[in-house]
């Protein structure tokens, strides 16, 4: 049964006539943009990356602030939205600017929890760069929470991952996470 058919198969079980005319093209609709907002399944991070990796002298924090991403939980299929704080010590080597932002996207656009896909940027980061050190906080608003369960509509929930110098010198920590907020 293709994805189309499935939502086709959801209109109908939720008491909706899916051949009415408001609902003709939902399911592929639907279909195309569930298949868009988990393309991330599709890619890799060599693609991504794709060797903009350069030769660099800094040794000083590189920092890229407020990323956009967009999710889906993998509990509810609702979305969650936020932004990603990324940063980490070049040790030779620098990492392209958007290729940052094209690694965020690319796990966020996997169904996920917050909690995983936090991580999984900062071990990419750092397996792509060899960095001394990586720093990731993601805060996001859920849908899951907003619009269902408790319908609490003003959380934030926040979450990092701290590695190499990040983890290990406070100093470090301390201005990275002075320079997010």
């Amino acid at each position: 049964m293709s994805l189309e058919q499935n939502y086709t198969a959801i209109l109908g079980q939720l008491g909706e006539d899916a051949s009415r005319e408001g609902l003709l093209d939902t399911p592929k609709r639907a279909a195309k943009a569930m298949q868009y907002l988990c393309r991330g399944y599709q890619q890799n991070l060599d693609e991504v990356v794709n060797d903009a990796l350069f030769s660099s002298d800094n040794s000083e924090m590189v920092l890229v602030k407020h990323v956009e991403l967009y999710s889906l939980c993998e509990h509810h299929l609702l979305p969650f939205i936020g932004k990603a704080h990324v940063a980490y010590i070049p040790n030779g080597k620098v990492l392209g600017l958007s290729k940052v932002a094209r690694i965020v996207d690319m796990y966020a656009r996997r169904l996920q929890i917050q909690e995983n896909l936090t991580r999984q940027i900062a071990e990419a980061i750092q397996q792509v760069t060899g960095a001394l050190g990586v720093a990731v906080v993601i805060e996001a608003q859920h849908m899951c929470m907003m619009m269902r369960g408790v319908e609490k509509q003003n959380s934030t929930m926040v979450t990092s991952v701290m590695l190499g110098e990040f983890r290990e010198n406070a100093a470090t920590r301390s201005e990275f996470l002075s320079l997010i907020n």
